[in-house]
């Protein structure tokens, strides 16, 4: 129950959050490995690329790689919230005098948000193909020709096998392990301290809520380096064996696109990233602890 529990919490907050994905990724890979100001900047801000996505693509664009996006967090998020509930439950995450480990939060976390990052990887890889194709005056990044998520899996299984349907996973990790862990260490310490400090009263919606507005902030600070080489390495073109041509891997898309685009450009996009991954940390970790209250009371 818990791992449905955590994947209800994630999709009520991505169908909020899609959108803000979809800017993301395009933000992202908006002037690739190109020195700044040698580029046209089809996005200038978050909301320029929200007016310009609706203008020339159309309003349904910002809803692109929705069922993807919906599957993945399902998936992923299931597995890593329920897994995290799971420790925290019995006891794991408490030192042996009964106060919370941040060490064992952070390690519980990184290590739930890789099983469920790499398991869903070609779910998300495809979603972000689907965001990133746009109409050619604004298209940003290499752009693949899929019709949809099935169309898409196939094919790729079909030409480059599992391997090729699980490009890019280990690349995914590390930004995964930095978010997962400062998000659910931050979400549960604060929680702690709030209760402790009696600002709302212990059982009130507000401290779920203020508690995933601080981790929110944070992870936005943490991840977005390696959400922006993730996001590049999913999306580069790739030769007949499915080997990416651009990047190597994680580690070498970083060091590119800080010799290319200076070191702002590691944080290309990070006002879609805090505008998508702060609502959606604050989305899914309130309805994750609401659901949970719910469940809990009513089966026991």
């Amino acid at each position: 129950m818990d791992f449905l529990l955590s994947g209800l919490a994630a999709c009520g907050a991505c169908v909020f959050t899609n959108p803000l994905e979809v800017v993301k990724t395009r933000m992202q890979l908006q002037g690739e490995l190109q020195a700044p100001g040698s580029y046209r900047r089809h996005y200038r801000s978050v909301f320029h690329a929200f007016i310009t996505i609706g203008k020339v693509d159309g309003l349904a664009a910002l809803q692109k790689g929705l069922a993807p996006a919906l599957i993945y967090q399902f998936l992923m998020n299931g597995i890593r919230l329920g897994t995290y509930g799971l420790a925290e439950s019995g006891g794991y995450l408490h030192t042996a005098e009964g106060s919370r480990s941040p060490a064992r939060s952070a390690a519980a976390g990184a290590l739930a948000g890789a099983l469920g990052a790499y398991l869903g990887s070609p779910i998300y890889m495809v979603k972000t193909h689907l965001q990133a194709q746009a109409a050619s005056e604004i298209a940003v990044g290499h752009q693949y020709k899929h019709q949809g998520m099935f169309q898409a899996l196939t094919q790729i299984g079909q030409k480059h096998g599992l391997v090729g349907l699980w490009r890019g996973s280990l690349g995914s990790l590390p930004r995964v392990i930095i978010g997962s862990s400062t998000q659910l260490c931050t979400f549960s310490s604060t929680k702690d301290f709030i209760t402790q400090w009696e600002v709302f009263p212990s059982q009130s919606w507000k401290v779920a809520l203020a508690a995933a507005m601080v981790s929110g902030i944070v992870v936005v600070l943490a991840m977005t380096p390696f959400d922006m080489a993730s996001t590049r390495l999913y999306n580069q073109p790739t030769d007949a064996g499915g080997k990416g041509l651009m990047y190597r891997g994680i580690l070498d898309a970083l060091l590119q696109t800080a010799r290319t685009e200076g070191i702002f450009g590691m944080y290309k996009g990070i006002g879609a990233s805090y505008f998508r991954l702060g609502p959606h940390t604050i989305l899914s970790l309130f309805f994750w602890d609401q659901l949970r209250s719910l469940y809990y009371k009513y089966t026991k």
